[in-house]
């Protein structure tokens, strides 16, 4: 059996799938991979089910040394590993890849051929980080077995414009999105003062939330909120007129009025900012929201 030695975390390493769906009742978030997009495509590139864990590195630093010859494919933000992204390629036993900080997007994907074995809470592998469901981050000195023989499926390629239409849609920074349950609770000046500030994503952001600089935005006039269900992408208004936006590991309810919610479509550019990005927001109907499902970009 092939084995994966972490000689390096990097800034943040961990073991993600494709979440948790349906837990949301029971308080638990979907969280799984932070951009659902790369992780499926390192996966397909390597025969593997769209959904299988594996490594999310963000930001970048992470190294690992094979121990038994691999096959692996490394998909989203630009890490420079030394091997061609969005390629299978062949390690052989006692090689190592290293990767450089990021230089476009903050989060790739190491997929290996035929997985890892790795125990599964709630029907996934995922690393929950600030519950500690499925374990914890990757540390140095970590070892992951990997299953033996290949993916089970037919390994994609992928090619150039194929590759083109995943960039575009990860790296995008003007993000979709339909109007929120309490949009009516925002005059229609400010709401097209949502729509016109360039938000810059501020330093405070994680698997949890991104919080955006720029103008405040204000409720047109006070008002409470009952505490409600908050979904993955709902973008918050709290106190001071900051926004924000709900990630994938967002708590499962929440008391502040949400004015817009990231399409589907984009939730994996989310997962490519890093903090002073730039980002603009795009009204859509939920017809055009479905719609984008259909054809990326």
């Amino acid at each position: 059996m092939s084995r994966l030695l972490v000689l390096a975390p990097g800034a943040i390493a961990t073991i993600q799938d494709l979440g948790r769906p349906g837990f949301g009742p029971l308080g638990i978030s979907t969280a799984g991979a932070a951009d659902p997009l790369s992780l499926r495509a390192a996966n397909r590139l390597v025969g593997n089910p769209e959904d299988a864990p594996a490594i999310e590195m963000a930001l970048g630093g992470a190294a690992f040394a094979f121990e038994g010859d691999a096959v692996v494919a490394v998909a989203g933000a630009d890490l420079a590993c030394g091997i061609a992204p969005f390629t299978a390629t062949a390690i052989a036993s006692g090689e190592k890849l290293r990767f450089g900080w990021a230089k476009r997007g903050s989060r790739a994907y190491l997929a290996v051929a035929g997985g890892f074995v790795l125990d599964r809470a709630f029907d996934s592998a995922s690393v929950h980080v600030w519950s500690g469901l499925g374990g914890r981050p990757l540390a140095k000195g970590d070892v992951l077995e990997v299953v033996p023989g290949r993916g089970t499926r037919r390994p994609a390629n992928l090619d150039t414009a194929q590759r083109a239409a995943i960039e575009a849609s990860i790296f995008r920074k003007e993000l979709r999105v339909t109007w929120g349950p309490q949009a009516s609770w925002f005059s229609e000046a400010e709401r097209e003062r949502f729509v016109a500030t360039p938000w810059t994503v501020g330093d405070a952001i994680d698997r949890m939330g991104l919080r955006l600089e720029g103008l405040a935005i204000a409720l047109a006039h006070p008002r409470e909120l009952l505490t409600e269900g908050a979904p993955l992408g709902a973008i918050q208004v709290p106190d001071g007129g900051r926004p924000i936006v709900l990630f994938v590991e967002h708590q499962t309810t929440g008391g502040y009025p949400k004015i817009a919610n990231v399409v589907s479509a984009d939730l994996a550019a989310l997962g490519q900012l890093r903090p002073r990005d730039t980002i603009r927001f795009l009204p859509v109907s939920f017809e055009a929201a479905r719609r984008l499902l259909e054809v990326p970009g």
